[in-house]
């Protein structure tokens, strides 16, 4: 309904049909919970109005000012909902008080809003954002395949769509590219991302219950978790991409086969693209970036990435995560300066050193991950110590009776609830879709580089939901970015 009223509307009135698709967005975010789109429309009068006096004043030092005061009230706000309990927390651990923690719950997308309006106040004063129509400016916060759980976006790669007048003509070529990304999306995370989800909920939860897992069960879960989540995130923003292109309008890239690349800077440039050149932009760059020297390049890159772990989730382990991914960083930066400094590799080593890096990038990467997906510090230690085998190597017997000789050096047991589900099934099935995942993210393209097999691909994709509906139906579970 949304989208024919978008074009029947558009017939008449290009800013009408604007402002439609802004109240459909609305009612969008309105469906899941009705008291919080108040909060959703009050910030976007706020900055709208903040960005408009920012504008008037810019070239006078009231700007700087006006732009301060709103980042400090958007922070502030986002503060108040995503880190009170946080702070309630560490401070009672700190201080051995008693405080109770606060009934709060968090808005939906408050982080993707919060960000996409401080870059659009930021772009007003450097002069990059010079548009202020505001039902242009409520679409742009509010518009619904992007709201909820980004990509992130720039004032300069959206609004002058809405302005476009080949926007509101409806393109049967566009709709056709939306629509099969939107199906690859979909089947990323209903055939893939909640598949693995079965393997990597029962572990994490009995961690946090004191439980011991050992090697296999460990790396199960960890490698079962790495491929949840680039599916189940990757599946939502082509999901976005390809929607948004159903009414004509073209989010930005966000994943660009992230698990394929070489070094962790290169991982960055890939992976959650549009909140990398967010951090990078508005938070490394002003923080003074590479411009005082590489020492003062290290320190920004350390507090970008503890404030962008931080951005997460209210919760040490994300702290961790983003402390884990600086030191990354700069032991990456500091290498490429050896690197320079020092005599090249001989040719014909270029390809084994460039499948080497891109390993342990991986390995890295999916260390890392354990700390993301932990509720608790000593629940990723378990976790941890579980990958290094200090907790055994065990096997189900029907596992073990399968490789000759194995039992002599894994111990053998009945079963192992942990690993596949509880079930000895589920352990073939587990490593078959993690094997799937494997080869999908290595050996193929992103889906916006799959050129003319696009809509091949979304055909086929088509029957296998036809097939897996009548087999192997089950409830989704929600996006994991939605938490954050």
């Amino acid at each position: 309904m949304a989208l024919a009223g978008f074009f029947l509307i558009a017939l008449r009135s290009h800013r009408a049909a604007a402002g439609w698709l802004a109240l459909a967005s609305i009612i969008f975010y309105g469906v899941w919970n009705p008291r919080f789109v108040a909060l959703l429309v009050a910030s976007v009068v706020f900055n709208y109005g903040m960005g408009v006096a920012i504008a008037r004043s810019r070239g006078r030092g009231r700007a700087s000012w006006v732009l301060i005061t709103a980042i400090a009230v958007d922070l502030g706000l986002l503060g108040f909902f995503k880190y009170t309990n946080f702070f309630i927390t560490t401070f009672n651990d700190l201080s051995g008080a008693q405080i109770p923690l606060a009934h709060i719950v968090l808005p939906i997308g408050i982080s993707f809003f919060t960000f996409t309006q401080i870059a659009f106040l930021v772009d007003v004063s450097r002069g990059v954002a010079t548009e202020y129509d505001f039902i242009h400016f409520l679409l742009f916060v509010s518009y619904f395949p992007h709201l909820i759980a980004g990509p992130i976006l720039h004032h300069k790669q959206i609004m002058p769509q809405f302005a476009a007048p080949a926007t509101y003509r409806f393109d049967p070529s566009l709709f056709a590219e939306g629509f099969s990304i939107f199906l690859i999306g979909l089947a990323k995370k209903i055939m893939l991302a909640d598949s693995l989800s079965v393997f990597v909920i029962p572990l994490f939860d009995a961690v946090e219950h004191g439980v011991a897992v050992t090697f296999f069960e460990a790396w199960g879960a960890a490698l079962a978790y790495t491929f949840q989540l680039y599916f189940d995130f990757s599946g939502y923003s082509d999901m976005a991409i390809g929607l948004s292109l159903l009414f004509g309008i073209r989010l930005p890239l966000n994943f660009a086969s992230p698990y394929k690349s070489r070094n962790v800077i290169e991982f960055w440039r890939r992976w959650h693209m549009t909140l990398s050149q967010f951090l990078r932009d508005y938070l490394y760059v002003p923080l003074g970036g590479n411009r005082l020297g590489p020492r003062r390049r290290y320190v920004n890159l350390m507090l970008t990435m503890i404030l962008g772990g931080l951005w997460h989730g209210a919760s040490w382990t994300f702290v961790a995560w983003g402390a884990l991914h600086g030191s990354f960083l700069v032991i990456n930066h500091g290498w490429q300066r050896l690197w320079a400094a020092g005599s090249e590799w001989p040719r014909f080593a270029t390809n084994t050193i460039a499948v080497f890096a891109t390993m342990l990038t991986f390995f890295a990467v999916l260390v890392s991950w354990v700390l993301f997906r932990a509720q608790s510090m000593h629940g990723a230690a378990l976790v941890l110590a579980g990958m290094t085998g200090a907790h055994g190597f065990v096997l189900p017997a029907q596992v073990a009776a399968m490789i000759p000789g194995l039992s002599r050096h894994v111990t053998v047991v009945g079963s192992m609830p942990l690993l596949g589900g509880g079930k000895v099934m589920g352990v073939f099935v587990q490593i078959c879709l993690i094997g799937l995942a494997t080869m999908l993210c290595f050996a193929f393209p992103s889906t916006q580089h799959m050129g003319k097999w696009l809509k091949l691909v979304a055909i086929f994709l088509s029957i296998g939901f036809v097939i897996q509906g009548i087999f192997f139906g089950h409830a989704p579970s929600p996006f994991l970015y939605f938490q954050f």
